[in-house]
């Protein structure tokens, strides 16, 4: 068996390269960064995703623990429990850990190794070119030339992540649960982290950002004037917040097509929408189940993998786009707060519906 490439060192790449690895193949990871940051990312573990880890043998996440889910907009509240536990954690330590087993496991990773392109079989970066058997794409949110993703048009959806530093106060707002602040033209997701810092992410429109001049503290302050309940958490922000941002997210993409030899993992497969928490999820089962179709059928097994997987992400990209849809509307989300106090199971629904399935 040849040495298959892997495009990245995030969750997905990783689990591809332990799975390979553990099948005595030799997985050369090629990551861009030269250390492990902590990427733009949710930071939600669902149950079902937790069960994926275990499977590959990751461990020693020491991450937060989240019973239940929050959904607020403006002075309504209304809680509900998860069908099961699952985690809170950032990307710095998941990722950190993902590496470390894969190499481990035999898989060897050389950081610092920007890709350029890749067409007729040859992936070209700043160092050198390759020429593998297998490519195993799992650049997340950065595109490569020549598989790039639809860019989204008009008034586009965007990313923007900040961390808030620990703080007692915080933690006892925050503790066992993953937290839904609904705005116009947009939403926020909050959670505890393994260090008990919040993770604070978003997605909303450019032209919600653009209304705030560009400029995250300005919006912030908009957000927590018009939603005291967001505004009571974004009150533990000390001095300028340092923001992570990424531009034209096109969620509710999915691919079926790929060609032999390639095999296009996480947000290069699918991308959902963030407020499902099952972006990591998705990029976890697209490496196992890549790392999985390769040991059986060899490169040639690529395009029915991605067949194969656009099938399994049919139903959660498409439950969670209607939900964040909807969300965005004013008199949408003044309901959905009241709906869901009402019928608590509601969230456990949606919750089972935006998980990949098996």
């Amino acid at each position: 068996m040849k040495n298959p490439l892997i495009l990245g060192a995030g969750p997905a790449g990783c689990a591809a390269a332990i799975a390979l690895a553990r099948s005595g193949a030799k997985p050369l990871i090629v990551e861009r960064t030269r250390e492990t940051g902590d990427a733009l990312c949710g930071g939600f573990v669902s149950w079902q995703t937790l069960a994926q880890l275990e499977r590959l043998g990751v461990g020693g996440l020491e991450a937060h623990p989240i019973a239940e889910v929050r959904v607020f907009h403006r002075e309504q509240r209304a809680t509900a429990r998860l069908p099961d536990l699952a985690i809170g954690v950032s990307r710095h330590r998941l990722d950190t850990v993902m590496q470390g087993l894969a190499q481990r496991a035999g898989a060897t990773l050389e950081r610092g190794i920007a890709a350029r392109s890749y067409a007729d079989g040859i992936l070209k970066t700043d160092s050198r070119d390759f020429v593998p058997e297998a490519l195993f794409l799992a650049t997340g949110k950065h595109d490569v030339r020549g598989f790039g993703r639809p860019k989204p048009t008009g008034d586009a959806p965007m990313g923007l992540r900040i961390r808030l530093a620990p703080h007692p106060a915080l933690r006892k707002l925050l503790v066992h649960a993953i937290e839904l602040h609904l705005f116009e033209g947009g939403y926020a997701g909050l959670l505890l982290q393994e260090d008990d810092s919040a993770n604070l992410c978003m997605a909303l429109r450019k032209s919600r950002f653009t209304e705030a001049a560009g400029d995250a503290a300005t919006l912030l302050r908009q957000l927590g004037g018009a939603h005291p309940q967001l505004g009571e958490r974004l009150a533990f922000l000390t001095g300028a917040p340092a923001a992570d941002a990424i531009a034209a997210v096109p969620y509710g993409w999915r691919t079926d097509t790929t060609e032999a030899g390639l095999f296009r993992l996480g947000d290069q497969a699918a991308v959902i929408p963030s407020l499902a928490g099952e972006g990591m999820g998705i990029a976890i089962a697209s490496g196992a189940a890549a790392a999985a179709a390769y040991l059986e059928g060899g490169p040639a097994a690529a395009p029915q993998f991605q067949r194969n997987f656009a099938a399994r992400t049919r139903r959660p990209v498409a439950v969670a786009s209607m939900l964040w849809h909807q969300g965005e509307r004013p008199a949408m989300a003044r309901m959905a707060v009241p709906l869901l106090g009402a019928f608590p199971a509601l969230a456990g629904f949606a919750a089972r519906m935006t998980r990949i399935g098996d």
